[in-house]
């Protein structure tokens, strides 16, 4: 992209899950030059971002702040559904782009794609070989589908992209939303950023 994007609309980084697959918090994980995941995806977003915040039960983090933390309710249940709910409880009537702390590759051409093309949607995500139910912008317009979801004890985001006015936009390169989960992924994208740093140089 020739000229960087600024988007005028507010970035949230969930970074609450329970990482049961990597066996430790991958937020807090070392990633690239940053002294955690967390921080890598939070410096490389934050100079493109009317606001950035990060989604999270705690503060656990070395690099920032309270103020930009959007802390979970829930203390016991790990949901992206009730860090939805927290996170437009702090920031109503508005549009937010939503992203996981474990995606980050996706380009700002893509995220500038997904803004474009939310306008007249309340939920735009990316999709690949599969859908990326946490990469895209939400609207606060879900709050109250999010609300009645808890109620009625349902967590499974793709529910609420089913019912709701959702729009799905296809990507060619599914490197770019790859998943750190397990050791493995991380170990796959250490690989994959150094490579891509040196291909830069």
């Amino acid at each position: 992209m020739t000229n960087p994007p600024f988007f005028e609309i507010t970035c949230v980084i969930l970074c609450g899950g329970k990482s049961s697959r990597m066996g430790e918090d991958k937020s807090l994980l070392p990633f690239a030059s940053s002294k955690s995941l967390t921080q890598y995806q939070y410096d490389r977003l934050k100079p493109y971002f009317k606001n950035i915040y990060l989604s999270s039960k705690i503060n656990k983090f070395d690099f920032i702040n309270n103020e930009k933390i959007i802390f979970d309710e829930n203390k016991d249940i790990f949901s992206p559904i009730l860090a939805l709910q927290t996170i437009f409880k702090e920031l109503n009537n508005q549009k937010v782009f939503i992203i996981t702390v474990d995606t980050p590759f996706v380009s700002l051409e893509s995220i500038s794609k997904l803004i474009n093309d939310s306008k007249h949607v309340d939920i735009c995500v990316a999709k690949t070989e599969k859908v990326h139910n946490l990469c895209g912008v939400f609207s606060s317009n879900i709050s109250e589908s999010i609300n009645t979801m808890i109620k009625s004890d349902i967590h499974k985001i793709g529910y609420l992209l089913k019912n709701n006015n959702t729009k799905m936009i296809e990507f060619q390169n599914d490197d770019e939303f790859m998943n750190i989960n397990n050791k493995e992924d991380y170990s796959n994208s250490l690989i994959f950023i150094s490579k891509n740093n040196n291909s830069n140089k």
